[in-house]
C-alpha cells in the first residue's frame, strides 16, 4: 500500500468546508483483499485499537466500523478511520473522513479531516505502517506510536493561551490564520483584521511591555500611583542582597529583575544561607537580581483585560502529599503520571521538576527526595507557585473584593497594558489589600491563560472571549458586531473568469473601496500590481487577505487550485460561477466529466454566507444546478429574460440580471428596474459581443449582491473597456495598418466558439488567427479546435512555445492541424516555434480589411509586445491602440443555449 501523493486541502474544497488531507493511496497487491479475508487481522487491529469500537461509520451506530470489518472493507476505508483514530488518541478530536475509489484498479483517494497538518500526516503514515503490521502479523508498539503523535501534537499545536483566543474567535465566526509556526496569528482580513501573540494583542505597546519586564520599575510605578507593592531594591552580588535582606528586613524574596514564568524566584527566605543559594539560582536566570520584603499570604493571579477582571485564580506552589510508604521523588513520578501534566504548556497542568531549586527548597523543610514524609503531610517542591514549575491553581474570580479589583485595574493602566496578568500576595483576596498587608508584586504583559480556562479546580472561565471582545466589538439583536470580515467576491467558471473578476474589482473601487484582487494577470491592491503571472489560487487569495489595506477583495478561483489546496478563504459574500464548459482541464488530476469539473467549481457556492448570494448562470445547467446547494441566496443572470430558470426563480421572489430591449435590468419577483443600456457599456461593444454582454450580466449581479448603489454600478459599467490595461488579453479590439486584430486569451472549444460567433460581426477580406493550445488539455479537445479554426478562418499560424507540459515538440501543432485538415475554409496553415516569432510574422503579413484573431497564450508577453509593435509602427502623435468602431445595433435575438 503507497500513497502516490498527500495534499494538504487548507480551506474549503471539494469534499468538506475545514480542512482535509487526501492521499492518493495504491492498494497494490491488496486491491482484491478485504479485511475480512485477510487472517487474523481484524483480531490484532481491533485489539490494538479497541476505541475504534466508538466509530459509527455509514452505518449510524457505535461499533458500526466494527461490523464493517466483519463484513468485509476494503484497506482504503481501513486507514481513513486508524488515521482518524491516532489523530483523536493524540488529543485532536476529528471525525471526518471518506474513502473513494479513483482510476479503478486499485487507486483510492482516502481524505480525513486535520487539526494540525504535521500531525494529520504523520497519523496518516502511522497508520499505514500499523495495518500493514496487521496484515503480516508482526509486532507494532501502538502506545509507543501513539505517544510519538501526542509529543508531536503538544509540539506544533497552538499553546493553551493562543487557543482559547482562537477558540473564542471561531465561535464568533471571525476568519483565523496561523502566520507562523508559533503563536503569531490572525484574525480577520484585510482591514479589519488584528494579530495576536499568545495573548499580547497588536494593541500591547512595546513601551508597556518593557516596563512589564522590569520588575523594579514596575515597582516603582505602582508605588507612585498608590498602588500597594512590596519594599525592594536590586542588588549586585550575594553579599548584597543579604545587604538588602538586612535592610528591608527578613523574610524576603530574591527573584530577576527581568524575567517570566517565575523562573528562579525563591520566597520566604530567611537566613543568609538561603539568600545567598538563591541568588546564585536566580543568577542562573539573569545577570539583573532584586530583593523584596517577603507578604504573607496566598499568590493569586488577577486577569485584567479592557479595564475590567475576568478572571482570578489562587495559585499553590508545587507539592506533593506523603503517605508514609513512598519517597518524595516517587510521589513526584506518581504526580506527573497525571495526564494533564507535560513538558510544556499544551497540557493543562506542568511536572513538577526535581532540579537544584527544588532540591533547595526541600533542604530547607529538613527533607531530600529519599525522605518518607508521614501521611498527610505537605511537602513543598517550589516556594513561588507558577503553573510552568508544577503547580496548581483553583479559580477564585467570584470572591475578588472590588477594591481589590480596582487596585489590578489601576496597576494595569499605569503600565499600559490591555491584557495583564497582575501577581497579588494576600491572605485573603476577598478583602482590601490595604487593611491586611497585601502587596501586588508582578505585572505581566503576556499572561498564560490555561490556569483560568482549565482551573484545578472551581470554574472555568471565558478569558479568551473576553480578549475578542476588546478586538472586535460584540453585537446583539440590533447590532451585528465586528466579525473582522470585509466583502470578498469570489469567480469561477470555465470562460470569462478574468474579465468578471476585474470589472467586479472596478464597480468596487468605482465606490471609493481599497480593492485587493487576484486573477490570471497577478495580484493588484488599489490597482497596482504587486504580483505577476497566473494568480488565480489560494496563496494569492490569501496574500491579498493578509494586506491591511485591502477594504473588498475580489477573488479569481481557478480549477488548479482548489484541487491542490482548497479554497485561500473560508466564506465569501459573493460567489460567481460564470459557466461549465467543454473542453478545458478534462482528463487532469481525476477531473474527467464536466460533472465533477461543477462539482470542484462548486466549492465557491458552497461557503456563501448565509446572508450571501449565489451569482449563476441561468442557461447553463450545471451552473444553474448548484443553487440548490448555495446558503445563501441565488441571483440569476441571463441574456434571455424569459428563460425557464428565470421565470422559475422570479415567481418565488428572487432575483435575477437579464437583457430586456437591449437593457440591462434588475429583476426581483415581479419588479423590474432598468440600470442601463448596453450602447453605453463599452465591454460590450454596444450589445454586440455576447460573451461579453454575459460577463456584464454577472458582474451587475456581484455588484447587487455586494449592495453596491445603483449609480455606483451605472458609472462602473460606462467606465470600463476592453482595452489592454483594464482587461488585458480579453477580447482587446485594435486597428493596425487598415486591419481589425482582437487580441484574446480564449484556449478552448467554447471560448473559441463564442469569439467565432462574435467575429462574424466584423466584416474582413480575409481572416486569420494566430493559436496554440496547453499540452495538457485532451488530444480530442485540440483537434475540435483545429477542425472549429479550419472552418472560420482563411489562414492560421499554429506555434508552440510556453506549456508544452510533457508533450514531445510539435504533437500539439499536429493534432490541431489534424482537425485543420477537416475544415472547409483554411487554406494557409504555419507552424513555428516561439509566441513572439508567431505574433510579428502574423502582424507583418496583414492587409488592409483583413482580421486577425491573435492569441495571447501568455497574456504579458503578448500585450507587451503589441504594445511595443503599435509604438514603432505608428507615428509619435497617434502611439495609441485606437478602438475599431462597432458596427450598427444588428436585432437582437435571445439564445437559450450557451455560447461559452
Amino acid at each position: 500500500m503507497e500513497f502516490r501523493k498527500v495534499l494538504a486541502l487548507r480551506g474549503p474544497n471539494m469534499w468538506a468546508n475545514f480542512q482535509v488531507l487526501e492521499a492518493w493511496v495504491d492498494l497494490g497487491p491488496w486491491k482484491d483483499s478485504p479485511s475480512h479475508e485477510l487472517p487474523g487481522f481484524n483480531d490484532r487491529l481491533m485489539g490494538w485499537l479497541p476505541t475504534m469500537i466508538e466509530h459509527r461509520c455509514g452505518l449510524g451506530y457505535r461499533g458500526g466500523f466494527f461490523e464493517r470489518l466483519r463484513t468485509g472493507t476494503y484497506l482504503a476505508h481501513i486507514l481513513e478511520h486508524v488515521s482518524l483514530e491516532l489523530q483523536a488518541l493524540a488529543g485532536h478530536e476529528v471525525g471526518y473522513g471518506r474513502a473513494r475509489e479513483w482510476l479503478g484498479d486499485g487507486y483510492y483517494k482516502v481524505v480525513i479531516e486535520y487539526e494540525e497538518e504535521e500531525v494529520g500526516r504523520a497519523a496518516m503514515e502511522t497508520a499505514r505502517s500499523l495495518i500493514m503490521a496487521a496484515i503480516h502479523d508482526t509486532p507494532f508498539d501502538v502506545a509507543a506510536e501513539v505517544a510519538k503523535l501526542r509529543e508531536l501534537a503538544h509540539r506544533v499545536s497552538l499553546g493553551p493561551s493562543t487557543k482559547a483566543i482562537v477558540n473564542a474567535a471561531r465561535a464568533r465566526k471571525i476568519p483565523v490564520r496561523r502566520l507562523n509556526e508559533g503563536s503569531l496569528v490572525q484574525l480577520g482580513y484585510g482591514c479589519k483584521q488584528r494579530r495576536i501573540l499568545a495573548a499580547q494583542t497588536d494593541r500591547t505597546g512595546a513601551v508597556a511591555e518593557e516596563i512589564a519586564q522590569d520588575k523594579d520599575m514596575t515597582r516603582s510605578l505602582l508605588r507612585s500611583a498608590g498602588v500597594p507593592v512590596p519594599e525592594g531594591r536590586p542588588v549586585t552580588s550575594a553579599l548584597d542582597a543579604w545587604a538588602a535582606a538586612e535592610e528591608i528586613g527578613v523574610p524576603v524574596v530574591v527573584k530577576p529583575q527581568y524575567g517570566s514564568q517565575g523562573r528562579g524566584v525563591a520566597t520566604n527566605l530567611t537566613t543568609r544561607e538561603q539568600v545567598t543559594a538563591a541568588f546564585e539560582a536566580a543568577s542562573q536566570e539573569s545577570s539583573y537580581i532584586m530583593v523584596e520584603r517577603f507578604a504573607p499570604g496566598d499568590d493569586y493571579r488577577v486577569l485584567v483585560i479592557g479595564n475590567r477582571v475576568i478572571a482570578a485564580s489562587r495559585r499553590e506552589p508545587a507539592h506533593v502529599i506523603g503517605d508514609g510508604v513512598h519517597t518524595i521523588a516517587e510521589l513526584v513520578a506518581i504526580v506527573n503520571r497525571d495526564p494533564r501534566r507535560g513538558d510544556d504548556h499544551a497540557t493543562a497542568l506542568s511536572k513538577i521538576p526535581l532540579d537544584q531549586i527544588a532540591l533547595g527548597v526541600l533542604n530547607d523543610q529538613g527533607y531530600t527526595i529519599a525522605s518518607i514524609p508521614l501521611a498527610g503531610v505537605k511537602v513543598l517542591c517550589r516556594r513561588n507557585a507558577n503553573l510552568s514549575t508544577g503547580g496548581t491553581a483553583a479559580d477564585v474570580t467570584d470572591i475578588v473584593h472590588p477594591q481589590v479589583a480596582a487596585r489590578c485595574i489601576e496597576a494595569a493602566t499605569v503600565i499600559g497594558l490591555d491584557v495583564t496578568g497582575v501577581d497579588v500576595v494576600a491572605v485573603d483576596i476577598s478583602r482590601p489589600l490595604e487593611e491586611q498587608g497585601g502587596v501586588i508584586v508582578e505585572v505581566n504583559a503576556s499572561p498564560g491563560l490555561r490556569m483560568h480556562t482549565e482551573p484545578s479546580s472551581g470554574k472555568s472561565r471565558p478569558v479568551g472571549e473576553a480578549i475578542i471582545d476588546t478586538m472586535f466589538t460584540p453585537g446583539d439583536e440590533l447590532n451585528p458586531g465586528d466579525n473582522g470580515r470585509i466583502p470578498i467576491a469570489a469567480v469561477t467558471g470555465t470562460n470569462g473568469k478574468t474579465t468578471t473578476t476585474r470589472f467586479i474589482a472596478h464597480l468596487l473601487a468605482t465606490s471609493g473601496r481599497s480593492v485587493g484582487m487576484t486573477c490570471t494577470d497577478g495580484i493588484f491592491i488599489r490597482g497596482r500590481r504587486i504580483d505577476t503571472g497566473d494568480c488565480a489560487g489560494p496563496q494569492s487569495a490569501i496574500n491579498v487577505l493578509l494586506n491591511p489595506v485591502v477594504e473588498a477583495a475580489v477573488l479569481e478561483t481557478a480549477r488548479g487550485g482548489i484541487l491542490r489546496a482548497g479554497l485561500g478563504f473560508d466564506r465569501c459574500d459573493v460567489a460567481v460561477v460564470t459557466n461549465i464548459a467543454d473542453g478545458d482541464h478534462l482528463g487532469v488530476g481525476g477531473i474527467d466529466t464536466l460533472e465533477q469539473i461543477a462539482k470542484v467549481k462548486r466549492t465557491i457556492i458552497d461557503v456563501v454566507h448565509k446572508h450571501g448570494y449565489g451569482v449563476l448562470k441561468a442557461d447553463d445547467p450545471l451552473t444553474a444546478e448548484m443553487a440548490e446547494h448555495c446558503p445563501g441566496q441565488v441571483i440569476f443572470f441571463c441574456r434571455n429574460p424569459e428563460h425557464p430558470v428565470v421565470v422559475a426563480h422570479r415567481a418565488k421572489g428572487g432575483r435575477a440580471v437579464v437583457v430586456r430591449d437591449n437593457t440591462i435590468v434588475a429583476a426581483e419577483g415581479e419588479r423590474e428596474e432598468k440600470i442601463i443600456a448596453l450602447e453605453r457599456v463599452p465591454l460590450t461593444h454596444r450589445g454586440l459581443i455576447g460573451f461579453q454582454v454575459e460577463n456584464t450580466l454577472a458582474t451587475v449581479a456581484a455588484a447587487w449582491g455586494l449592495g453596491l448603489t445603483r449609480d455606483t454600478i451605472r458609472l462602473g459599467l460606462e467606465t470600463f473597456s476592453a482595452d489592454m490595461e483594464k482587461v488585458p488579453g480579453r477580447f482587446n479590439l485594435l486597428e493596425i495598418h487598415g486591419a481589425t486584430v482582437i487580441v484574446d486569451y480564449g484556449h478552448n472549444p467554447s471560448a473559441l466558439e463564442a469569439m467565432i460567433d462574435a467575429i462574424e460581426l466584423f466584416p474582413a477580406s480575409r481572416r486569420l488567427a494566430v493559436y496554440t493550445a496547453a499540452g495538457d488539455r485532451r488530444d480530442c479537445d485540440m483537434v475540435r479546435q483545429g477542425q472549429q479554426l479550419g472552418n472560420a478562418f482563411d489562414r492560421v499560424i499554429l506555434y508552440e512555445d510556453h506549456y508544452l507540459r510533457g508533450r514531445p515538440q510539435g504533437q500539439i501543432m499536429g493534432l490541431i492541424r489534424q482537425g485543420l485538415a477537416q475544415g472547409d475554409r483554411v487554406t494557409e496553415i504555419d507552424e513555428l516555434l516561439g509566441a513572439v516569432k508567431a505574433i510579428e510574422t502574423s502582424l507583418d503579413m496583414l492587409q488592409p480589411g483583413d482580421l486577425l484573431l491573435l492569441q495571447a497564450d501568455v497574456i504579458d508577453e503578448t500585450v507587451e509586445y503589441v504594445k511595443r509593435y503599435l509604438a514603432a509602427s505608428k507615428p509619435q502623435a497617434d502611439r495609441e491602440p485606437a478602438l475599431v468602431d462597432a458596427l450598427p445595433m444588428p436585432e437582437v435575438v435571445y439564445a437559450t443555449e450557451s455560447i461559452d
